[in-house]
């Protein structure tokens, strides 16, 4: 799964990065090096120009909004349900009844940096369980991340037609099994979509049969993976220091933490 990651990119720098026309961006999020679950992140959507324009017809944009990572979906009564829907497994993300429709329309890419995973260590904790050591998995190259998403817009019920908080924006990761590098140290990871398969990812008009050709684990030898300090286990903890590596001295140690 993906339950952590790290997402520093400026607005400004995404704009470019990503081609978008539209920033929705009403107030810059802080650099997070710990995303966590409910917590708000930047994503890449395709939307009509403007929610309030007569012409219907005229095609989507590419827009950066800010959503909140765990979906609701729109017939859920509840939205506490989005702090157990940060990811979606692309085995079943076409069917499922909780993903099928945003996996049909509602597609979004969410820049990262990289994420995070736990590895069990042969140290115990006092309860005897296995230690974690936590890694941090990134581009080789430095580059972002652009993890394969879907999004959803929750109404809420309890607030009125002109309130401007009555929809919720939210997201999940869309994730697949683990490449052999990766998957020594966790059996699934997000999945990446390519430069050169946004457009068709982002566009709500392509054909759903030719979505899941558009999705592809990172090419083997394309990630690296290395220790981190077991603060990152703390989601109030937060700064560049969560990516640093650990020294070669504290890494064979195995120190670790918990997710």
């Amino acid at each position: 799964m993906c339950g952590r990651y790290a997402s520093s990119r400026r607005p400004e720098d995404l704009l470019e990065e990503f081609e978008i026309v539209e920033s929705r961006v009403a107030s810059p999020l802080e650099p997070d090096y710990n995303v966590a679950p409910t917590k708000e992140v930047y994503a890449v959507v395709e939307r009509p120009p403007s929610q309030d324009s007569p012409e219907t017809s005229r095609p989507p944009e590419r827009q950066l909004r800010v959503l909140t990572w765990g979906l609701v979906p729109s017939w859920a009564k509840d939205p506490s349900i989005g702090s157990r829907m940060i990811n979606a497994r692309m085995e079943t993300v076409a069917d499922k009844p909780a993903y099928r429709k945003a996996f049909a329309s509602r597609r979004c890419l969410l820049p990262a940096d990289g994420y995070f995973e736990w590895y069990p260590t042969e140290q115990r904790t006092k309860a005897g369980k296995p230690r974690k050591q936590p890694f941090f998995i990134r581009p080789r190259d430095g580059a972002t991340l652009a993890m394969a998403g879907l999004y959803e817009i929750w109404r809420d019920p309890t607030r009125e037609d002109d309130d401007p908080e009555r929809f919720r924006w939210t997201c999940t990761v869309i994730t697949t099994d683990a490449e052999d590098d990766i998957g020594r140290i966790h059996d699934r990871m997000p999945l990446m979509v390519e430069p050169d398969r946004r457009a068709a990812w982002l566009d709500p008009r392509t054909e759903r049969a030719d979505l899941l050709d558009l999705l592809v684990p990172a090419a083997p030898g394309n990630l690296e993976a290395y220790p981190v300090s077991a603060a990152v286990g703390n989601v109030r903890n937060n700064g560049p220091e969560l990516v640093e590596p650990l020294p070669a001295e504290d890494a064979s140690q195995g120190a670790g933490g918990s997710s």
